[in-house]
């Protein structure tokens, strides 16, 4: 039985006062025995925080109460154990980090597309579906014909997009992402190179995932997540994906028999881009966390 419950959560909204926002809200979740990590910048909020139903649903009601937090966009799903070991709430220049000055939702956006008609944007020749994610993310699942951009970072994808000028001509675009965040400045970006027609999935795979039933789904695969449950099927439930506690890519059950993978050290997709040095170092990182976790206690590089 699941017994935390998950909330991904976002707003793009004018926050300069948003450094003297950090301390009340920590300590916040803290009374709430809610952990996670929560990210304030002057352009709003972001981040996914797990813990007790009521006590994420009394941080979610407090956000709430913030005027400018009122229309808070929050995804609730549920995990079986602990999906975060600590709290943080970090100061940023971003809440997700694009590297593009100028870039503002609340000005321009794409159009939101509700998960119930998604399946008929991406049925339609005219349209090119791009899946915004980093490659470790796409590798484990993405929707049936999209674009992967095969980007590291997403400060890489408004210098990729740039580049597809043929694929552009396409008369729509239609962009998705984990829980929407990410859309919300990709389709803003779009705009602004002078694309006309974007299209974005509101509330991101996730709300695909949680509302569309699996036998009319046009996604194939599973759905990276950034906590300990790694990744999420249809109907939002764990995945069967593990993750390399050395270079953080998703590993499936073939993945961990293979002879390369060491468990915290490497791993099929790391074995021979690091050093003999650096697995020295996660392999002490790993003896040390087994430590910790025999004790009872967290260990600092875990979670």
């Amino acid at each position: 039985m699941a017994d935390f419950l998950v909330a991904a959560l976002y707003r793009f909204v004018a926050l300069p006062d948003y450094r003297d926002l950090r301390a009340p809200l920590l300590d916040l979740c803290r009374e709430q025995g809610v952990c996670g990590t929560l990210l304030l910048a002057s352009e709003g909020i972001n981040g996914t925080i797990a813990g007790s139903e009521s006590g994420i649903q009394a941080v979610i009601a407090s956000l709430r109460t913030e005027e400018r937090l009122a229309e808070l966009e929050v995804k609730f799903s549920h995990a079986s154990q602990a999906p975060f070991h600590r709290m943080k709430v970090r100061l940023k220049k971003e809440i997700v980090t694009m590297g593009v000055e100028g870039i503002d939702p609340n000005r321009v956006v794409g159009t939101y597309v509700e998960p119930k008609n998604w399946n008929a944007l991406l049925e339609d020749e005219d349209v090119w579906v791009v899946d915004t994610r980093n490659d470790y993310e796409v590798a484990i699942g993405s929707f049936r014909g999209a674009v992967d951009p095969q980007i590291q970072s997403f400060r890489e994808f408004p210098e990729w997009i740039r580049a597809q000028k043929e694929a552009q001509k396409k008369a729509k675009v239609a962009m998705f992402c984990t829980g929407g965040i990410r859309c919300e400045k990709s389709t803003a970006f779009l705009k602004g190179e002078g694309v006309e027609e974007v299209y974005h999935l509101k509330g991101g795979i996730l709300k695909y995932l949680e509302q569309i039933p699996q036998a009319e789904s046009l996604w194939k695969g599973e759905c990276f997540v950034f906590d300990e449950r790694v990744a999420v099927g249809h109907g939002l439930k764990e995945g069967s994906y593990g993750l390399c506690r050395a270079c953080r890519f998703p590993i499936s059950a073939e993945d961990r028999e293979a002879s390369e993978f060491v468990e915290g050290v490497s791993c099929v997709h790391c074995h021979d881009k690091t050093t003999s040095e650096q697995k020295a170092g996660f392999a002490e990182r790993q003896r040390q966390m087994e430590l910790a976790q025999a004790r009872g206690s967290q260990h600092l590089a875990d979670g």
